[in-house]
């Protein structure tokens, strides 16, 4: 007897299910909707400014010009805003994720008298608005002589009290055992913080900083509050200032908030991966 055998070709491609394609055309939607905004600005810029108060309005420039982005470059001192941007942020981070690595450990790892008093003290610090803070801040820094100075705008910003939450839950998650063994081993405190916590803490740690570095770079209060000379303002407060000195110039001002954006979303595209798993794995996603 002869057994025939009948083999089916795998096309290699597999049927979409009503699931998949209820989800794909829902981050279609959603994505069209977040990138609507950016499309609009991108067009309104490379419009004249006559052309871009035309009432009613229309998306795609009927002249494409680059003028509005000439005339920011002419009008405004970009570069040094940027660097000035760039040199806060880059500080505001690093201190910022120092501190908060440290006093996470101490209130996960360390017994002491008064330590939940002392937690909830920095946990009322989320309550607290930013603005409500603004005119004791510019107080204290006046009073130091700070005012006018990169150390004015970045330590102001260095008081996280989130950031200390998240990775504070995160050191609560490393088993003990791990540090146990490095003690028996004779390694010191600050050996087993530095040797074996930190490695294991760089998808939290990278979330903490990217997270902090956006939000300095978008800060616009404290820098506007606490900075008078034009040669130390950052790119928000440098964008408005041209704005304010023509008056509004929308094609400028999409320029410029392109301009500002760019960076961070820049920083999204490469680090993406390192804010998804340090969100992961700081065990807040549930919460």
């Amino acid at each position: 007897m002869s057994t025939t055998v009948v083999v089916r070709k795998n096309s290699g491609k597999k049927r979409w299910t009503p699931g998949q394609i209820v989800l794909t055309a829902l981050g279609t939607v959603v994505s069209a909707v977040w990138m609507t905004p950016l499309l609009w600005a991108l067009f309104t810029s490379l419009k004249s400014e006559t052309e871009a108060v035309e009432v009613p309005t229309h998306w795609v420039p009927q002249e494409w010009t680059g003028q509005a982005w000439k005339a920011l470059f002419e009008t405004g001192n970009i570069t040094n805003w940027f660097v000035n941007s760039l040199v806060v942020s880059v500080c505001v981070t690093f201190v910022v994720v120092l501190v908060s690595a440290l006093a996470g450990y101490g209130f996960a790892r360390t017994e002491f008298r008064g330590k939940n008093a002392l937690l909830g003290l920095v946990m009322a610090g989320l309550m607290v608005s930013p603005a409500v803070l603004g005119v004791p801040l510019f107080t204290t820094v006046q009073s130091m002589g700070m005012v006018d100075t990169y150390w004015g705008m970045i330590l102001p910003q260095c008081a996280p009290a989130a950031m200390v939450y998240i990775l504070y839950k995160f050191f609560q998650s490393i088993p003990h055992e791990l540090e146990e063994a490095a003690y028996i081993d004779g390694a010191g405190r600050w050996r087993v913080f530095f040797t074996i916590v930190l490695p294991l803490s760089r998808p939290s740690l990278s979330a903490v900083g990217i997270f902090t570095f956006i939000a300095s770079w978008n800060n616009f209060l404290w820098p506007y509050m606490v900075t008078n000379n034009p040669d130390l303002m950052t790119m928000p407060n440098g964008i408005a200032t041209v704005m304010n000195s023509y008056g509004i110039q929308w094609a400028q001002l999409m320029a410029g908030g392109l301009m500002a954006g760019l960076p961070l979303v820049i920083v999204f595209v490469f680090f993406q991966r390192q804010i998804i798993s340090g969100v992961a794995h700081t065990g807040l996603a549930g919460q």
